[in-house]
């Protein structure tokens, strides 16, 4: 299962790459390169990969990238002179494909032969075959064709990326990561222009409203929710007013006879689309019959006969979120230490 990039109609798109800075490298083994695709399936898991532009990379400079089609390269802003050729080698129980591409050149710059030499590495068989880590090094120069010297290969300033990171595979493989002080768009909006609203609990959608218990200031106030639970009932008796005339005058205009009464205070099981306000008041009360028992039974006996809490976990103190944040960013060191140990000195 792969995960699918989102689509860019742009004819000059953007690609995943690892937001870690991987450093200048002389040169890269095929070794190192194993070791490096092997150690980035584990980091891929936890570090979401970044959407950006690869434009005329400095000499060494090395990338790890997520491609849907590793056969389409995105556009580096490099011309090369030559066409790239393709090998692939066995690496242990694995198989390495290798792609480079030689005598590359920057139009409009300070480069006066073709000397860049592109080479992609990707596990092809026995890892994952949408990572490549490209490496930019200096090979054997030759003159630039004059007519392409001063010929982009593409169109400046390249556009602002907007698109938030993503995660490429594992548990949250598919998750945005939206930057810091920015939030994700709003829901869409229904063809009336007002957001989308669920039928709640009677067949004209108008929902009594609702105590959200999690809203800041409203967990801890007892008072606060009485009052709102007060509130909730009087306004379903008063719409329950104003529906009984029009359902009796309706009844009536239409030629029909009249129905038995419907008792409001019945709390049957077959009355499933209506809340009666006898039903509310026996949640409501039991709800605060508990917090009171509670109450006055930690007054009267203190905590002598109270039942003991089950023991928590020792590991409860630690907060989940921040322990995995320092996990990704212990796993970003090591990845980082581990490719410069296997780089050759």
């Amino acid at each position: 299962m792969s995960f699918q990039q989102q689509p860019h109609p742009h004819p000059d798109p953007p690609c995943l790459r690892f937001p870690e800075n991987l450093g200048l490298h002389a040169s890269v083994s095929i070794e190192a390169a194993a070791n490096m695709l092997l150690r980035a399936l584990q980091m891929s898991q936890n570090v979401p990969y970044m959407w950006t532009f690869i434009d005329k990379p400095a000499e060494g400079q090395l990338f790890l990238l997520y491609l849907q089609n590793p056969a389409q390269f995105p556009n580096d802003g490099v011309r090369y002179q030559d066409q790239e050729t393709r090998l692939v080698i066995p690496v242990g129980n694995r198989e390495m494909e290798i792609s480079e591409t030689k005598y590359g050149f920057v139009p409009n710059s300070q480069d006066t032969t073709a000397w860049r030499v592109r080479r992609r590495y990707r596990l092809h068989r026995g890892g994952h075959p949408q990572l490549v880590l490209v490496h930019y090094a200096r090979g054997p120069a030759i003159q630039i064709i004059p007519s392409l010297l001063t010929s982009p290969v593409r169109q400046y300033p390249l556009r602002q990326i907007t698109e938030p990171s993503v995660y490429i595979m594992g548990d949250k493989m598919g998750q945005k990561v939206y930057p810091s002080g920015s939030a994700p768009p709003p829901p869409p909006q229904t063809p009336m222009g007002m957001p989308p609203h669920p039928m709640g609990v009677n067949q004209q959608g108008m929902n009594p409203p609702v105590v959200n218990v999690n809203s800041p200031g409203m967990a801890m106030n007892p008072q606060a929710m009485l009052a709102q639970q007060n509130n909730a009932m009087e306004a379903l008796e008063r719409r329950r007013e104003r529906e009984r005339p029009r359902e009796r005058g309706s009844s009536m205009s239409g030629g029909q006879r009249p129905g038995p009464p419907r008792l409001d205070d019945d709390d049957s099981a077959d009355e499933t689309e209506t809340i009666s306000a006898r039903t509310l008041a026996i949640t409501r009360y039991r709800r605060n019959h508990d917090l009171m028992e509670e109450v006055f039974k930690q007054a009267a006996l203190g905590t002598r006969n109270m039942k003991r809490l089950a023991p928590q976990p020792p590991y409860s103190i630690f907060d989940k979120s921040e322990l995995e944040v320092k996990v990704v960013r212990i796993n970003r060191i090591l990845f980082k230490l581990s490719f410069i140990e296997a780089s050759p000195r």
